[in-house]
């Protein structure tokens, strides 16, 4: 070899020569361009992705972490996103296979009280309603958008608000769209104080609004260890498929609330969890890859997204109103959008747009109520659409 083909050789190695592809004599227009200059287009939006989560601190736990994938993804020549790279056996072992999104699941149990919910079960419909998005965006997934069935499938679950059962779901039905979906659940769940105001306050009267909740009741501990068990119970004998996220779930709440086994309690609240949050993050970035994520199907991805989490906005608080028609306790419907899974975040919105309409409105510990129903009710929606699917 002379030295121009070694510095020829040494040129093409390099990043620069590598960011922009050659043009694709089968490609035109749009798609040519996203062909020819994805890797930089890529770049771009992962570093507005780490100013959302650096700045404005929107979920900068896991939006940060899935930035910083998506730019270890798109560095062109080094595969790092490839089977054998760094990230590629990180997703493989632990999105792949479905592990991370559980060992989530066990720490959002052990951080998580269900106190709210068994002092006023009923608000297990609002969670319950709210599940309605899910489905409504399956619909147009499969019906206007031309998406397959297991891909609808893990479409609508981003309108659950919760990342882990969107990424379990997606890899297991749809593993083609992680990326986007993972993107589009986790940028709504952080956009929820700016998404559900307008759509709350669109379905209610001002009265409405001010309707103070009486005190909840105390929760024994024997209640608090019996409940996760009880769940547990009721899932393996009417749906198995959504036994390995409610599991997790029961699980971690299960040491929270014995008492007994403080240091796994622990570890799973603090140390686990964030552990396995690096891990995910990183491996859901991966998929970030332009060839993966600059598709027309990203776009609708996102719009039914959106679509998806406002139908489940809706769908609580008109649960709600319904329920005032047939109770003499009334129940403010703005704990209706908590029924999403997005916790604590959501009931803290429902909480303060109350208290915009009446300072001695508090509505957090009634609103934790279907917020915790609503994590049950997504893996139990993800339970039902991987019995569909499968």
């Amino acid at each position: 070899m002379n030295i121009n083909e070694g510095l020829s050789t040494l040129w093409h190695s390099t990043g620069i020569a590598n960011f922009v592809l050659p043009p694709d004599a089968n490609m035109t227009g749009f798609e040519q361009v996203l062909h020819m200059y994805g890797s930089p287009i890529m770049i771009v939006i992962c570093l507005f992705l780490l100013w959302l989560g650096i700045k404005k601190q929107y979920e900068p736990l896991l939006l940060i972490p899935i930035a910083f994938g998506g730019l270890l993804s798109n560095i062109p020549v080094c595969d790092i996103a490839g089977e054998n790279g760094f990230l590629g056996i990180i997703y493989e072992a632990g999105i792949h296979k479905g592990l991370f999104p559980l060992i989530i699941f066990m720490g959002v149990g052990a951080m998580t009280d269900f106190g709210p919910l068994i002092a006023n079960p009923k608000t297990a419909l609002l969670g319950g309603a709210a599940q309605f998005g899910i489905f409504g965006a399956l619909l147009m997934a499969l019906c206007l958008f031309g998406f397959s069935l297991p891909q609808a499938a893990a479409i609508g679950i981003i309108g659950g608000a919760d990342g882990p059962t969107s990424i379990f779901v997606t890899s297991k039905l749809a593993p083609e769209l992680l990326g986007a979906i993972a993107v589009a659940a986790y940028s709504y769940m952080a956009l929820v104080p700016v998404i559900q105001p307008p759509i709350m306050k669109a379905l209610t009267t001002k009265e409405e609004r001010k309707i103070q909740m009486t005190q909840l009741r105390e929760v024994s501990k024997r209640e608090k260890i019996v409940f996760p068990l009880m769940v547990l119970l009721l899932c393996v004998i009417f749906l198995p498929d959504a036994c390995p996220l409610l599991g997790a779930l029961t699980f971690g709440n299960l040491c929270k609330e014995c008492g007994v086994v403080d240091r796994l309690s622990d570890t799973m609240q603090n140390a686990l969890i964030n552990i396995v949050t690096i891990f995910l993050g990183l491996s859901v970035g991966s998929k970030l890859s332009a060839s993966q994520f600059l598709t027309v199907q990203t776009l609708f991805i996102l719009i039914l997204g959106i679509i998806a989490f406002s139908l489940a906005t809706a769908g609580g608080v008109l649960m709600a109103k319904i329920m005032n028609f047939f109770s003499k306790e009334k129940v403010n419907p703005l704990i209706g959008a908590a029924g999403v899974s997005a916790v604590p975040m959501a009931a803290r919105v429902a909480n303060k747009v109350g208290m915009e309409e009446n300072p001695q409105n508090f509505l957090l510990m009634h609103a934790m109520g279907p917020n915790v129903a609503g994590v049950i009710g997504s893996a139990v929606a993800a339970g039902v659409l991987l019995a569909l699917c499968h």
